[in-house]
């Protein structure tokens, strides 16, 4: 039996920001792979469930006249992952996301749930910060654009009021192209387990040089985080080994990993620091780049 005390399904955006700002203590649902689980599990923080998951303006992945790719926040994650689009332009997306669970979870959970859930472990993040994405936001009457890294305000916070939702995610065309990625999710098993940490780089190379880098992190810190302080050491620097070496030594100040029964902070670091040298190298690869 689910613990809720009523099920509401919204037509539209416009119709489903209405019944939050009329029930102080309604919640969305989409694909209900969070949502469910805890209401299963007895928990009551969700006694009113406002069910987005059949409004067709926010299902979808284009690419628009100016080159950028929007995707809808209710695009399951086989679609997305499946999304030519995604494949051909953005393929460090689909990467993290084959990461998640099993196929029958991805053909259910949504990309913006995944955001909209706040937890550091979300491995749809990290590709979206290292490609610079901003989320667009929806209320009554008003719209806003925040950048993706500025979303995450603290373990399951974000920026979104409770009268507010996700209505689509961006990565400009000056953000994705020309720039390679890569993505590695360390886990305690191989497969359909949450993150002990996950990486994302995406490496612009030209003529042997590091002209671009961002590296971005699940698990590293309260929320995803990019290693802003590390990119700007080594933007510019001609590609070799100790490169690699020397991003591999930074990126432990620009993240603060905590203790859990999953993993000590030193050994997260460890792992921090391994990961910015295996995904940077690929990424560099992947980008036409040699490594001396």
């Amino acid at each position: 039996m689910f613990n809720f005390k009523s099920y509401t399904k919204a037509g539209s955006i416009q119709e489903a920001i209405q019944l939050l700002e009329q029930n102080p203590a309604a919640h969305l649902i989409a694909g209900g792979t969070d949502v469910l689980v805890k209401l299963h599990k007895g928990k009551a923080q969700f006694p009113y469930l406002v069910d987005i998951h059949d409004i067709a303006e926010l299902n979808f992945i284009d690419r628009n006249d100016d080159g950028d790719l929007v995707i809808g926040p209710l695009s399951c994650f086989t679609h997305v992952a499946e999304s030519p689009l995604i494949r051909k332009h953005i393929p460090v997306l689909a990467e993290a996301i084959l990461t998640i669970g099993g196929p029958q979870v991805r053909n259910m959970a949504t990309i913006g749930g995944n955001l909209c859930n706040g937890v550091p472990s979300a491995d749809s993040a990290t590709p979206l910060i290292a490609l610079n994405a901003v989320v667009t936001i929806e209320g009554q009457g008003e719209s806003r654009q925040i950048p993706l890294e500025d979303f995450f305000l603290g373990p399951g916070r974000v920026a979104l009021e409770h009268h507010e939702m996700m209505t689509a995610i961006t990565v400009t065309r000056a953000n994705y192209e020309g720039y390679y990625g890569h993505f590695f999710k360390y886990a305690m098993r191989d497969a359909m387990d949450i993150a002990t940490i996950g990486c994302s780089a995406v490496c612009k190379v030209e003529d042997e040089i590091l002209a671009d880098m961002r590296l971005a992190y699940g698990v590293a810190a309260p929320v995803p985080i990019r290693c802003r302080d590390t990119e700007n050491k080594v933007r510019g620097r001609k590609i070799s080994q100790q490169l690699l070496d020397d991003i591999s030594g930074a990126v432990k100040n620009d993240v603060s990993p905590r203790t859990s029964w999953r993993a000590a902070r030193e050994f997260r670091l460890h792992i921090i620091a391994t990961l910015a040298h295996r995904v940077v190298k690929q990424s560099i690869l992947n980008a036409g780049g040699t490594i001396t």
